[in-house]
């Protein structure tokens, strides 16, 4: 859903100490599509690691079971046991869908044919989206040294053009697995570029397949999601690693790390929130409570980024094990300039460090613009904030008890300001 008028991102500069990635023209096959700057302006003692800020509201280490009880929500409102498994058949549940009109023609197709439909647009934006598949594409043919002679295996092969990417780059042989229908479309696809002697489309699940080979060299896989882990293939990568990938192999791409800011965001949250505190003259505020809890994915206004960022947690793909999706990170966010905070904002980066030149790309707002926009998590409160004043707490992320692909969230946060003093916990659900 777009939620405002689309606004250039340009690459800003600002002051930090991560590795800086060279921006230039997207045409010429750039080493890094859209960033030019640090991926974030946190301290240097969070630079690669999770490392604990002094904060009573977080606990590091914490389990699996743990973080699992954290995820007790209120019962009382309605919709927040659901998971995106439900909203496969009760789409009108979700409470963005009340505010927009449904184009006629979508009610006289199947839900099959709908979710097809759906699943070719989603094929198509990423395959437009130049900042990842460019990334993707100069990884490859920069660093052909990787993949010559190698057997290579494409997670998630959608519509093969990694593979295509890998072949081209003269990998000795690539599989590229697809569960969906676009595997047909892929072996198609590959035939008519004339790459069936160097690449094998394997329709079906990565869990459930049976490769020709004992083991590959290379596992490459565009496996993001929104929020970095909303309806991610992270575990299906880190299943292929264990079952297949060579000792010595590298998993492309191979490190991801998810960041935190805040952002002054009054209008859009009166439109999209307090909107249901009357409605044509009558209260649905119940509704609001359950439109607090669902994330939003669009893309924010740098301008309106009112603190620093915060590394909250950076994943290592080719070393981590799958529950390490699940963690509680500390954040302290700190004022930039006087402003309101209306809502929190996560994204990611990622990195392919195995590559000759460092290369990656961002999703932050200060970057060009992907399919993968950023999520923005609206507060309760709205703080009213001074520059140099911090907000401090902390970030729960855990996978759906009922749907792995789903992600629950809790947020813990304080602000003891001059003008505003606030501790609160709140729930979000990814679906």
């Amino acid at each position: 859903m777009a939620r405002r008028e689309s606004h250039s991102h340009h690459p800003h500069h600002h002051q930090g100490t991560h590795t800086r990635f060279e921006d230039e023209q997207i045409e010429e096959a750039t080493e890094s599509s859209n960033l030019e700057d640090p991926m974030c302006d946190a301290d240097e003692s969070t630079i690669g690691q999770d490392k604990a800020i002094d904060d009573t509201m977080c606990e590091p280490g914490e389990s699996d079971k743990d973080i699992a009880r954290s995820f007790e929500l209120d019962d009382s409102v309605i919709g927040s046991d659901k998971t995106s498994a439900d909203y496969y058949f009760d789409s009108y549940s979700h409470f963005g869908i009340h505010e927009v009109s449904v184009p006629l023609w979508m009610l006289s197709f199947s839900i099959t044919s709908v979710m097809h439909s759906f699943y070719n647009y989603m094929i198509s934006e990423m395959l437009k989206d130049v900042v990842r598949t460019k990334t993707y594409q100069n990884v490859i043919y920069k660093n052909k040294f990787l993949f010559k002679n190698k057997v290579v295996l494409d997670v998630g092969a959608g519509t093969g053009i990694l593979s295509l990417f890998c072949a081209k780059a003269g990998a000795k042989h690539v599989y590229a697995v697809e569960c969906s229908h676009m595997a047909d479309m892929a072996k198609e696809i590959v035939e008519v570029n004339g790459f069936s002697d160097v690449i094998t489309v394997m329709k079906g699940k990565v869990e459930e397949i049976v490769l020709p080979v004992a083991q590959v060299d290379i596992i490459i896989s565009e496996w993001m999601g929104y929020f970095l882990l909303f309806e991610n293939m992270l575990n299906t990568v880190l299943y292929a690693r264990d079952k297949w990938l060579v000792n010595d192999g590298i998993v492309l791409p191979d490190k991801a790390s998810l960041y935190l800011t805040a952002i002054e965001d009054a209008e859009y949250k009166e439109d999209k929130i307090e909107f249901w505190n009357s409605v044509y003259g009558f209260d649905m505020s119940c509704i609001k409570k359950q439109a607090m809890m669902e994330p939003l994915v669009d893309t924010v206004d740098q301008n309106q980024i009112v603190t620093n960022c915060q590394l909250l947690k950076t994943m290592d793909i080719s070393k981590m094990a799958p529950g390490d999706a699940s963690f509680t990170a500390p954040f302290k966010l700190v004022a930039s300039r006087d402003d309101y905070i209306h809502a929190l904002v996560a994204y990611f980066d990622v990195s392919f460090t195995k590559c000759h030149k460092l290369t990656g790309f961002s999703t932050g707002p200060r970057s060009r613009a992907t399919h993968w926009k950023q999520t923005v998590l609206y507060l309760e409160d709205v703080l009213t904030i001074c520059e140099g004043e911090t907000v401090v707490g902390s970030m729960t992320v855990a996978q759906n008890k009922k749907n792995p692909r789903d992600v629950d969230i809790m947020i813990k946060y304080s602000f003891n300001g001059q003008r505003c003093q606030v501790s609160r916990t709140q729930y979000y659900k990814m679906r």
